[in-house]
């Protein structure tokens, strides 16, 4: 038995290996088995402290247009607005938040179904009879990258972004990314396994998944956690209005922090810099910001809470449901 799993789901969040045994060199690393290492992550999934082990591909670079969404729509109504739009296959995450705009939710739109994202959240604004929107663009990313292992907010670590050329992806390449997408099968060789049902020899699949990495295509291979089964359930969105000859400063300050799991340069509101933090207490998580923002001397700030999470999922890219989604469309 592993006497504590801290070490485990910190590797797991960090990276899966892209090699023929992952779990075995996961268990080289901590000292024990490969058998041992299956069978704990099934434990952590039975138990729902792990969602799914998948790859994290980057939206733009596979071709999708995507961005940050927020609906204002009627309390009574915000059940049924979020039902409609988890519809899409597009809409990732989900949230509503403290707020007046209250529905939060993350939507990626493939580049051949002829309706661009600016019409498909004007429509899904008309179906739920949202009262206003924003469509909330990324103009620049400080940081991307869930990594729940730390004990303090205060945590810093390194971060560095590289920016990608995006390049069409072939058919065989949009295949594969079909097929390695799913939640990753818990047996000794899981790449063999995929790459059975692509066809091709477990070698060229590695090869190829390794080359996605080196284009931006594959930013890593993954655990995803239940945040608040591991502790953590103040997770607020925080947003500061900022100078433009600041933001630079400010977003990679707190890109820096393990706290701090996505930090965007963001337009389309009076509020430019957004940054996702996750805390176990929401005092914590307050009094973190007002250390931040007393210390840049930004006083224009606001903390969105979580408060219901009513979707969170990796987007199955490349899916029929995309065009069948559409087909729907009026």
């Amino acid at each position: 038995m592993i006497e504590s799993l801290e070490g485990l789901l910190k590797t797991l969040q960090e990276e899966i290996p892209i090699v023929k045994r992952p779990f075995l060199e996961i268990g080289e690393r901590l000292g024990i088995g490969e058998d041992e290492v299956i069978k704990a992550i099934e434990r952590l999934k039975e138990d729902k402290v792990v969602r799914q082990i998948a790859p994290i591909y980057d939206t733009r670079m596979l071709g999708y247009d995507s961005s940050l969404v927020a609906f204002k729509v009627k309390p009574e109504r915000i059940e049924e607005a979020a039902s409609f739009i988890n519809t899409h296959p597009g809409v990732s995450h989900n949230y509503e938040r403290t707020h007046e705009f209250n529905l939060w939710f993350t939507i990626a739109v493939p580049p051949d179904v002829g309706v661009s994202l600016e019409d498909t959240v004007r429509y899904m604004a008309e179906k739920v009879d949202a009262l206003d929107y924003k469509i909330l663009r990324a103009k620049r990313v400080f940081k991307i990258g869930v990594r729940l292992s730390y004990e303090s907010l205060m945590e810093r670590e390194e971060v560095s972004l590289k920016n990608y050329d995006y390049r069409p992806l072939t058919e065989e390449e949009k295949l594969i990314v079909r097929i390695t997408q799913e939640d990753m099968p818990l047996v000794s060789r899981p790449f063999d396994y995929y790459a059975k049902r692509l066809n091709m020899k477990e070698d060229e699949l590695i090869e190829k998944l390794l080359e996605f990495k080196e284009r931006g295509i594959l930013r890593r291979i993954s655990a995803i956690l239940y945040h608040r089964r591991v502790g953590f359930s103040a997770n607020a969105m925080t947003v500061w209005k900022v100078k433009e000859d600041m933001i630079e400063e400010v977003g990679r300050y707190l890109a820096g922090f393990k706290s701090v799991s996505h930090c965007y340069e963001r337009f389309g509101w009076d509020y430019n810099l957004f940054a996702m933090i996750h805390g176990k207490e929401e005092e914590e998580v307050k009094r973190f910001v007002k250390s931040i923002s007393q210390g840049f001397g930004l006083k224009d700030y606001a903390l969105l809470f979580s408060t219901r999470e009513f979707k969170k999922k990796r987007i199955s890219y490349f899916s029929e449901e995309f065009y069948r989604w559409y087909e729907r469309m009026v």
